[in-house]
């Protein structure tokens, strides 16, 4: 059995993302970045001395520890997608396999898009809340975790483009664009009126 992505260094990570397999892909990449987002905001946690700091501390570590988990679960999530992608194009059963494994493949994604938005908006707090020197570590997390939960997100819209129906789509829609709100709730009064 593979060692865990979190036990590998950093290079062999990036290497087997590089590789031509199935996976690491999309969603563990998302997933990765989602828990170096959570590891930044708990840096910038741990420099705040206001009195629920310790709060967003151990928000910040279960985050982190919970996207390095949905990291290890979508190396596996899209196995019946390709399994019924396989089937002999004459086989009567394949629509619906391919349908139903499609459907349950985004829910890693929208699990990860979960994570990563919670992420950005505690990034945020952190950015409002802690030592001002640690500001860039904190917009730095709130742009890696809204950046996280928008590739989530469109893995899911991927996954369930069959069924426009779903729910989901609309769950992972609206936590793309709290991520979202949370980044410019702190980036904007900190972005140059004027670019390079």
């Amino acid at each position: 059995m593979d060692a865990p992505l979190a036990g590998l260094p950093l290079g062999e990570v990036l290497e087997r993302v590089a590789a031509r397999t199935p996976a690491p892909g999309a969603g563990s990449s998302s997933a990765l970045t989602a828990a170096l987002a959570a590891a930044l905001a708990e840096m910038a946690a741990r420099f705040d001395r206001s009195a629920d700091a310790a709060a967003r501390v151990a928000r910040a570590q279960a985050l982190r520890a919970r996207s390095l988990e949905l990291a290890e679960r979508e190396l596996h999530a899209y196995e019946p997608v390709l399994e019924a992608l396989a089937l002999d194009r004459s086989d009567p059963s394949r629509s619906a396999r391919l349908a139903s494994a499609r459907a349950a493949a985004a829910a890693s994604p929208l699990a990860i898009a979960r994570t990563a938005s919670e992420v950005a908006t505690l990034a945020a707090q952190c950015a409002g809340h802690g030592s001002p020197h640690l500001l860039g570590e904190a917009l730095a997390a709130a742009r890696l975790a809204a950046g996280a939960c928008r590739a989530a997100t469109e893995l899911v819209q991927i996954n369930l483009r069959d069924d426009p129906a779903d729910p989901r789509l609309g769950e992972a829609a609206t936590l793309a664009r709290a991520a979202e709100a949370a980044l410019q709730e702190v980036a904007t009064p900190h972005s140059s009126a004027e670019q390079p």
